[in-house]
């Protein structure tokens, strides 16, 4: 399995429910829990990530 560089976003609380994401995969954005950085691994295309941000930013996904 490859190694990724995930980070927590800065605006994580430090709550313990977060997600951390990694952008060094190749044609790829890996998504991983942080409560379980051992365990499943999601992988988006890139513009697929950059449109659900996006709609982040919006506020498309509610509160």
């Amino acid at each position: 399995m490859a190694e990724f560089e995930f980070v927590k976003s800065t605006y994580s609380t430090g709550n313990g429910e977060c997600v951390e994401v990694a952008t060094n995969v190749t044609d790829a954005v890996a998504v991983r829990d942080s409560k379980d950085p051992e365990g499943l691994i999601l992988r988006f295309h890139p513009l697929a990530w950059a449109a659900f941000r996006d709609g982040l930013v919006r506020g498309e996904f509610g509160a």
